[in-house]
């Protein structure tokens, strides 16, 4: 079988491939016009997410077998489409659950100890003490929604904390020790903490918007290591200006491009302009499941997959 790689990985990926006996081929830099051209040759393609694999692509793959995605999310393919041609999907949010857990928890702590503030006032020669006193996360009630993988992950971290943590999913029965699964709600009359798990599927597009946030009971605090596409940012921006959000840790943004490896190109828009201004909000990336154990876990669980699949 013959295998194109349209992105960059851990090295593994392809030695280990080529130990199985693949074939691997690697094109870092066509453009998708000239890779359709050419993917008729091809049993297998893996990529990060260097262009959407839209009808018009899997027309051409005619005898495309799997697609391997180094990555949580799969809504840069169509995947109903891929499916009706018998083509295998491959993803693996095994690969980064853990970092996108250490992340999440990571940006939370810095917002309730005003790290970034801090830092930045003491590069300032600022030594502002009272003004940077912060809170802690014992007592509180955590609120996760989305409990796959990365929503696992998270409440993992958090057992080390005096914290309750509560979960709300649109599939049923998916709470464990770690979060009591809690109707919505519920979840809106108790959280004080929201960190984003979900997807981007129609569903959740847009889903953090002014409605949603106002149906909280308390003011809370704001993760999301998910989507940027499932947060309306001027509805956010608002909520932080109001109070109504405290402190907002953002490591993706509604603006970031398809591709996740750059984010606008024109000028910025003005609820932009507010985040990067805001001593509470937080910002990184993309980067919640890019660590250097990551990447090697991404790729050997692609590797794994396509052995068990095709092996």
């Amino acid at each position: 079988m013959k295998i194109l790689h349209l992105d960059t990985n851990h090295e593994l990926l392809i030695n280990q491939l080529n130990a199985l006996g693949f074939t691997n081929h690697e094109d870092y830099t066509s453009s998708k016009a000239d890779i359709e051209t050419k993917i008729k040759d091809y049993d297998g393609i893996i990529l990060r997410s260097r262009f959407s694999i839209d009808k018009q692509f899997l027309d051409a793959a005619s005898n495309l077998k799997f697609i391997g995605r180094v990555g949580a999310g799969l809504e840069n393919i169509d995947c109903d489409y891929a499916q009706t041609k018998g083509i295998t999907l491959i993803a693996a949010p095994e690969g980064n659950r853990n970092a996108v857990g250490e992340h999440a928890l990571g940006m939370l702590l810095s917002l309730f100890n005003k790290l970034n503030k801090a830092d930045s006032e003491v590069r300032q020669g600022k030594w502002l003490r009272e003004a940077n006193r912060g809170i802690e996360l014992d007592g509180r009630t955590v609120g996760i929604i989305g409990y796959g993988n990365m929503g696992k992950a998270f409440a993992k971290k958090l057992r080390g904390f005096d914290v309750e943590v509560i979960c709300y999913d649109i599939k049923p029965n998916v709470g464990d020790q770690n979060a009591k699964q809690v109707s919505l709600q519920e979840f809106q009359e108790r959280v004080e903490v929201v960190s984003l798990h979900t997807p981007q599927t129609p569903l959740t597009l847009g889903m953090i918007h002014s409605e949603f946030i106002n149906a909280f009971k308390k003011p809370f605090w704001f993760i999301n290591t998910a989507r940027g596409k499932s947060v309306i940012t001027k509805d956010l921006v608002d909520a932080l200006a109001s109070g109504k959000i405290l402190g907002a840790g953002l490591d993706v943004l509604e603006y970031e491009k398809s591709s996740f490896e750059d984010m606008f190109t024109s000028t910025m828009p003005g609820p932009f302009q507010y985040l990067i201004q805001s001593h509470k909000v937080l910002l990184t990336p993309h980067v919640a499941g890019w660590t250097i154990e990551s990447k090697e876990k991404l790729a050997q669980t692609i590797v794994d997959k396509i052995k068990e699949n095709f092996c």
